[in-house]
């Protein structure tokens, strides 16, 4: 680590020449450890250290406090708001075309006096900063982050999540055309409290400012936003998605991509399935009574993780005929660990992160300075009351049998948080444990994405059905909502040969579920293998939208009852409660759907899916078309 008040080794726009001129000092990070000593640098007698900040007005106003233990550095934030993403954080500065709200249309002035403000801020501080590649060096774009010095733990979050590159290891003609910028007292000077995040698309380089201390808007979500608006010029996909390869106890690997709108299951898919205390695993228990289900499956599949949360799907892979293939855009896991609230749940992440090969993150976990972090001590958002959503940040290297580079994808998930269904008070938990789409169909679920019920992940303002939009990134792209819908398009058209699926979380009609369905449905596909479901193995789901549902589904020799198949078929709930619950999915679809149907330049293929949808088309409809 290097103390700097010259120039760096490496060229950087005119605006940061001018910030490492006029600031006090900077650090040029060069390795993660470096930031790790940053982030806990000033910490006081007991540990910790203030990330604070001068507000007018109002004093020095503490943001976070952050100590070092002994398998890495926990943070915590001293309100409740500041610990999970606001869906609405982004505003656009710029004047390219965007679906977004601008900067001038949420704030009423023009971004450049905010902009000027925050450069002539983070010229009065101790600055931290380092490059990186937002994806990955073959297929993203060089970067650079500039932070205060005493958010030493945002710093190292975004280093862990996009990976660090030391100065002396960079090419030659390495010149950011990404550039994070944080100022976090102007979340309070400027900006009423809220989280802000401001994409500013100008020529030559992508400005990201970020406005608050929470990674998940800016150093994750933000650096997502870049990768998003590249794909949309060069015509590619950056996925919102876990995959993983699911080896068999006879050796078969089938590989799954999940994705979903955030709480969707992404980060579940690469854990195994939680067993009960006699080792059986619990189908599921009604929410009207004690009934319970379970399976009994002795061995489940080795899981060879790829990606956790990101996948650059860039066209210049190496394609399988009529499949996706794709890579991780991460260089770590921003891993959500609210469902581990003991000891044993996970024992395999629980040791990756007690004994950990190079030090975490850990965000909202109820630390001790110098002691272990342990993932199921949440702090509380208030007595009685654990924050929904502690993180830790792993990097890809601790992760046992991690998968490098391109794999090809054999079965494409989608995953849908839902709520209880029953006669008493229908809703849209009808979706069955698996629910198989037609590609057409598929691609509609990726245009609505629904981010359903009871969201860990975010500030919900709303608790009810909302949608993440297209592909389930929407809330963090940039550009045009059609753009990017006929990007997938035409990624589906070219991958008709991947098996196509839908599968809930949370509950199925009235059996409260967990992650439970994703994780059999994992171990039935790898075990049946690439066959393809034969018509007569399958029937179609009375609600279109839901496409066809096996008609058994057998893992190492158990019937899944079929209750968890077909919802209708559950006394508690009924033909009428679920078609009550389809025409909610229908009324979702037709006013997500009516955002894209009167784009002009909305691909002809697309607009008949969209049209086949609003105008109640069959299963068949829908298989017809691609």
């Amino acid at each position: 680590m290097s103390t700097q008040t010259a120039t760096l080794p490496f060229h950087v726009p005119a605006e940061v020449q001018d910030l490492l001129a006029a600031c006090p000092s900077y650090t040029l990070a060069r390795r993660v450890e470096e930031l790790v000593e940053l982030s806990t640098r000033d910490a006081d007698a007991s540990g910790w250290h203030n990330v604070a900040y001068d507000v007018p007005g109002r004093g020095s106003v503490v943001e976070a406090r952050a100590c070092r233990t002994r398998n890495g550095v926990a943070a915590n934030y001293l309100e409740a708001y500041m610990r999970r993403r606001d869906p609405d954080c982004m505003v656009i500065g710029d004047d390219n075309p965007t679906n977004k709200k601008r900067f001038h249309d949420r704030f009423d002035k023009d971004f450049d006096q905010t902009r000027q403000e925050t450069f002539d801020w983070l010229k009065t501080q101790e600055l931290a900063l380092f490059p990186f590649f937002a994806g990955d060096p073959s297929h993203g774009l060089p970067a650079l982050v500039v932070a205060p010095a005493n958010a030493g733990f945002f710093a190292l979050g975004l280093a862990l999540l996009q990976g660090i590159v030391p100065a002396e290891d960079l090419p030659d003609d390495f010149s950011p055309r990404a550039v994070i910028y944080v100022a976090p007292p102007f979340r309070h000077t400027h900006f009423d409290g809220r989280q802000v995040v401001v994409h500013n698309r100008t020529e030559g380089v992508h400005e990201l400012f970020s406005y608050n201390l929470y990674p998940g808007p800016s150093a994750k979500k933000g650096i997502y936003g870049v990768l998003i608006t590249l794909g949309e010029l060069e015509g590619w996909v950056t996925a919102h998605c876990s995959t993983v390869q699911v080896v068999t106890p006879y050796d078969n690997i089938v590989t799954v991509m999940h994705e979903g709108a955030s709480g969707g299951g992404k980060s579940e898919m690469l854990e195994g399935a939680h067993r009960e205390r006699d080792g059986r695993l619990l189908l599921g228990a009604k929410v009207t009574n004690d009934d319970r289900r379970h399976l009994a499956l002795p061995r489940t599949c080795e899981l060879r993780p790829v990606t956790d949360d990101m996948a650059l799907c860039h066209k210049e892979l190496q394609q399988s005929e009529g499949k996706l293939s794709l890579m991780d855009a991460e260089n770590a896991w921003f891993v959500r660990v609210n469902h581990i609230d003991r000891y044993g749940i996970d024992p395999h992440l629980e040791r990756m992160t007690v004994e950990p090969k190079g030090p975490l993150l850990f965000l909202n976990i109820d630390a001790v300075p110098s002691a272990t972090t342990l993932i199921w001590e949440h702090v509380q958002d208030e007595p009685g009351t654990p924050c929904p959503n502690p993180r830790v940040v792993i990097p890809r290297d601790a992760v046992e049998g991690v998968v490098e580079g391109a794999v090809t994808v054999d079965v494409r998930s989608f995953g849908v948080r839902t709520p209880p269904c029953t006669r008493e008070k229908p809703t849209y938990g009808i979706i069955g444990m698996l629910q198989i789409l037609p590609p057409a169909l598929a691609w509609l679920w990726r245009l609505t994405a629904p981010r359903g019920h009871g969201n860990p992940s975010i500030v919900d303002k709303t608790g009810g059905m909302t949608s993440e939009g297209v592909g389930s990134y929407w809330p963090f792209a940039t550009g045009r909502r059609v753009d990017q819908a006929n990007l997938l398009l035409e990624q589906i058209e070219r991958t008709t040969k991947t098996l196509f699926i839908l599968v809930p979380n949370q509950h199925i009609g009235c059996w409260r579920t967990g992650f439970m369905p994703q994780w059999i449905v994992r171990e039935y596909l790898a075990r049946r293998g690439l066959a393809r479901f034969r018509p007569e193995q399958v029937t179609e789901a009375r609600c279109p939208l839901l496409g066809w549902v096996p008609k058994q589904l057998v893992v190492e020799g158990t019937h899944i009852p079929p209750v968890m198949l077909r919802v209708e078929t559950q006394e508690e709930v009924g033909p009428e409660a679920y078609d009550e619950g389809a025409e909610q999915l229908y009324n979702f679809f037709r006013e997500q759907l009516n955002k894209f149907i009167t784009e002009d330049d909305l691909l002809p293929q697309g607009r008949k899916i969209i049209e086949t949808c609003l105008n109640g088309g069959s299963v068949q409809d829908y298989a017809d078309l691609l």
